[in-house]
C-alpha cells in the first residue's frame, strides 16, 4: 500500500476539522434562530393576549366575554391561522373568536395565575398550533373575583417558513464558506509545504546525477535537516575521493620498492647479498601501506557524529603512553576544559592525539604539557598544543619532516609516518598544522581543526 502523501494527510486532517467548526457553528447559529423566532412569536401572542384583555366585557350572568371589536382582522376571519378563546373552566371556552369558528384548539396545561405558557399542538386534522396560555383572577364590582384562562393559537407554517428560509441561507452561506476555505487552505498547505517538495526534487536530482547537493534557500525549519545532509553528502564525496587518491598513491609508491624487489629475485646470483635491500624495501612497503590505509580511513568533520569529550580522549592516550614510556618518568600536564567537545570523528582525535603526545613523550626530556581551547568565530575551531622540553625542531626541518618516511633522527626507533598521518587528517578537516618553539624548551605543536 502506497502511503499517504504529508500533503494530502494536512489537507485531509484540516478538512475534517473545518467541516465540524462549521457544522458546529451552523448548528448553533439555527438554534439561537429558532429560539429567537420562538420568542419573537412569544411576544406577538402575548400581544394578542393583551389586547384581548383590554377590551373583555362580562355579560350579564357575570361571565367574561371577547372585545365586541376585535383589533386584528386576523382574529375576525375564519380560517386565518389566528384563534382567540376565552374559558373560565378548564378547556371549557365561554368565548370563541370568529376565527376560530370550526377549529378544535386541543386541550394544553394551565399556567400559575398571571403567567403565560406556550406549547406546540396538533390538531384533529394534524395542523401544528403554536398556543399562548395566559391565567388571570377577573375582579368586577362586588362579584367574586372568578379565574379564566385567555388562549390565543396560531399555525406553525410563518415560524416553519421563517426557519426554513434561514436554515437554507445559513447553509448556503457555510457551504460557500467552507469550499472557498478549502481553496485558500489548499493554496496554503502547497505554498508552506513547497520547501519539501523541494527538498524531495533535489534528492532526486541528486539520485539521478544532476546536481551533486541540496540548493539550499530553505526555511529555518528544514535548514539544519538540509545543511546536515549536505556535510553527509560532502564527507561521503571526501572519503571516496580519499580512498580513490590512497590507491592511487598506494600502486605509485609501491612501484619502486616491487621493483627492487624484483630485480633481487631475478637475479640468482645476487639473491643473497641482495637480501637486505629486499627486506629494507618489504619494511618500506609495509610503512607505505599503514599510511595510506590511516589517510583513507580519516573520517572527517561531519554535523552528524556525537560529539567527542577532549579531555577524555587526552586522558586515555595520556594513560597508554605513560605506561609505555614508564622508565622516563615523564610529567605530563594538561589543561583541557572539562566541558570541551569535538564535532568529528572519535578515530581522527585519537589519531591526531595519539601521533602528537607519542613524538612528545618520544622526544622529550621529561616534562610534556598538553592544551585544548575552543576558538569562537565564524565557525568553531578546536586548538590542540602539546609542549615538550626535548631538543625542539629547526625550522628549516619541519617541512621535511611532515613528509611520509621522514625521521628526525634514524638512529630513534619509529617510521617517520606520524606527523605526516596528523597533516593529512589536518587537511581533510580544514584545518592547520604549526610547528614553533615551546616556552618550555623544546617544540610546540599546535593544531586546529
Amino acid at each position: 500500500m502506497k502511503p499517504i502523501s504529508l500533503h494530502v494527510r494536512v489537507q485531509i486532517a484540516s478538512s475534517v476539522v473545518l467541516a465540524a467548526f462549521l457544522g458546529m457553528t451552523g448548528l448553533v447559529l439555527d438554534e439561537a434562530f429558532r429560539d429567537s423566532a420562538k420568542a419573537a412569536l412569544r411576544d406577538r401572542l402575548q400581544g394578542y393576549v393583551y389586547a384581548l384583555l383590554a377590551g373583555a366585557e362580562t355579560n350579564n350572568h357575570g361571565d367574561l366575554l371577547g372585545p365586541a371589536e376585535l383589533q386584528e382582522p386576523r382574529l375576525r376571519y375564519p380560517a386565518s391561522g389566528l384563534y382567540a378563546e376565552i374559558s373560565r373552566r378548564d378547556h371549557d371556552p365561554g368565548w370563541r373568536s370568529p376565527s376560530a369558528l370550526g377549529v378544535e384548539i386541543p386541550p394544553t396545561r394551565l399556567p400559575p395565575l398571571g403567567h403565560s405558557a406556550l406549547e406546540r399542538v396538533l390538531t384533529e386534522n394534524g395542523e401544528p398550533l403554536f398556543v399562548l396560555s395566559f391565567r388571570v383572577l377577573w375582579e368586577e364590582g362586588l362579584r367574586k373575583p372568578r379565574a379564566y384562562t385567555f388562549r390565543v393559537a396560531e399555525t406553525a407554517d410563518a415560524y416553519e417558513d421563517q426557519v426554513g428560509q434561514f436554515r437554507r441561507s445559513l447553509w448556503g452561506w457555510l457551504g460557500g464558506a467552507a469550499l472557498l476555505l478549502l481553496v485558500v487552505q489548499g493554496g496554503i498547505l502547497r505554498w508552506g509545504l513547497a520547501p519539501l517538495r523541494r527538498v524531495a526534487s533535489d534528492l532526486a536530482d541528486i539520485e539521478q546525477g544532476r546536481t551533486d547537493r541540496l540548493r539550499g534557500g530553505y526555511p529555518v525549519e528544514l535548514s539544519g535537516l538540509t545543511d546536515n545532509l549536505n556535510a553527509l553528502l560532502d564527507s561521503s564525496r571526501s572519503s571516496l575521493a580519499r580512498y580513490r587518491d590512497a590507491l592511487g598513491d598506494l600502486a605509485h609508491s609501491l612501484k619502486t620498492p616491487l621493483a627492487v624487489v624484483r630485480g633481487v629475485l631475478e637475479n640468482p646470483a645476487r639473491a643473497e647479498s641482495g637480501l637486505p635491500l629486499a627486506q629494507e624495501q618489504i619494511l618500506r612497503m609495509h610503512q607505505i601501506i599503514d599510511y595510506q590505509l590511516q589517510r583513507a580511513a580519516t573520517a572527517g568533520r561531519t554535523r552528524l557524529a556525537k560529539p567527542v569529550n577532549v579531555l577524555a580522549k587526552v586522558t586515555e592516550v595520556k594513560a597508554a603512553l605513560l605506561k609505555v614510556y614508564a622508565d622516563k618518568r615523564v610529567e605530563c600536564s594538561m589543561d583541557v576544559d572539562p566541558a570541551l567537545d569535538f564535532a568529528g570523528d572519535e578515530g581522527d582525535l585519537l589519531e591526531v592525539l595519539g601521533n602528537l603526545l607519542d613524538n612528545a613523550f618520544k622526544w622529550c626530556r621529561g616534562r610534556i604539557r598538553v592544551s585544548a581551547r575552543r576558538i569562537t568565530g565564524d565557525t568553531a575551531v578546536l586548538d590542540i598544543r602539546v609542549h615538550d622540553d626535548g631538543p625542539g625542531m629547526p625550522p628549516a626541518t619541519v617541512e621535511r619532516l611532515l613528509q611520509r618516511g621522514e625521521r628526525a633522527d634514524p638512529d630513534v626507533p619509529g617510521q617517520g609516518l606520524g606527523l605526516a598521518i596528523v597533516a593529512s587528517i589536518v587537511g581533510t578537516y580544514q584545518g592547520t598544522l604549526a610547528v614553533r618553539t615551546s616556552p618550555l624548551g623544546g617544540a610546540e605543536v599546535a593544531v586546529r581543526l
